[in-house]
């Protein structure tokens, strides 16, 4: 039996803020859902083998952090022991949160040596085991999982059926393999095909698709086309916090930069002493980015080593260029 939670109350197609490695921190976050609206938002992903350590869980707590703005928000974990997804799943749980997702997708070097990720493409057996364990731990949350079409070639028809056997409410397909990381076009050609084979096992389950979608105009047509039931768009929301509102919105330069700073000033006030100030640098490549003078203004960004000569510098190019 799928337990749908929120998933099941949401209109289709719904759409998802993708869970990126610092990146979809909780300053991030909270800015998308205060300049946009997705319909559901997804944590950066965490490591539950290092959250059931005492020591390990104080580091890696600023993950799970969010307010009330960002529901429904999901938890985005990862590993490879299902006693400890159980444990982290009933951690979630207490902390409020809407649901949890299990990563079996990520392709990168180092998530892939330790056998979670996409490796789990690999260890159906191992992946079922988890997603049985999450689920144990979940109370009323909802479980999901994100993966891919394949490891080191497309064998969705083989590795899909294992996920939608275990009664996941949802699960996100980014539509390339591991193999390929993002270095092809995302294969949309085969999410019909998914859907015909969730229809086949599990139709309660909801299947949404990720790869390429930079727009929301695009997402339903390829939603349309397809019959998937919601979108998850990833790189597509850099620089771009309105998207999720509405595809038309005219954006003036001053707003996006003034949202930048915004957006600097609460990476600060929430991670001073937490993370790296340089992690913001790569939303200043986007933020400022397609007008004129951009290059020159990312190249004082670049320098910069806090909130306020980020603000400093903003306010000194807007006076001088517009």
């Amino acid at each position: 039996m799928v337990k749908k939670g929120f998933w099941g109350q949401l209109d289709k197609p719904f759409f998802a803020l993708a869970p990126m490695y610092d990146v979809t921190d909780a300053a991030f976050r909270r800015i998308i859902a205060k300049y946009s609206t997705p319909d559901v938002i997804f944590t950066e992903f965490v490591s539950v083998d290092g959250l059931v350590h005492p020591e390990g869980r104080e580091k890696l707590m600023h993950h799970l952090w969010f307010d009330e703005s960002e529901r429904p928000v999901v938890a985005q974990v990862f590993g490879i022991n299902p006693a400890n997804f159980e444990k982290v799943a009933q951690l979630c749980n207490k902390l409020g949160f809407d649901g949890i997702d299990i990563n079996m997708g990520c392709p990168e070097k180092n998530i892939v040596k330790q056998g979670t990720g996409a490796a789990l493409i690999q260890e159906p057996t191992l992946a079922r085991d988890i997603i049985a364990a999450t689920l144990a731990g979940a109370g009323d949350m909802s479980v999901s999982v994100k993966t891919r079409i394949g490891f080191n070639k497309e064998e969705i028809d083989i590795w899909l059926p294992h996920i939608l056997e275990s009664n996941v409410a949802h699960v996100t397909v980014h539509l390339r393999t591991r193999k390929e990381m993002s270095k092809v076009p995302a294969h949309w050609d085969l999410m019909s095909h998914i859907v015909s084979m969730r229809d086949d096992i599990q139709k309660d389950t909801l299947i949404s698709g990720n790869g390429d979608v930079t727009t929301i105009a695009q997402g339903k047509k390829l939603a349309q086309e397809t019959g998937c039931d919601g979108i998850m768009i990833g790189r597509g929301v850099f620089g771009n916090p309105r998207l999720f509102t509405d595809d038309v919105v005219d954006v003036s330069v001053e707003e996006r930069l003034r949202v930048m700073v915004e957006h600097t000033q609460l990476f600060s006030e929430l991670f001073t002493d937490v993370k790296n100030f340089a992690i913001m640098k790569k939303h200043y490549k986007a933020y400022a980015n397609g007008f004129e003078n951009a290059s020159a203004l990312r190249v004082q960004l670049m320098e910069a080593e806090s909130a306020e000569n980020v603000a400093h510098i903003v306010d000194k190019f807007l006076q001088t260029n517009y």
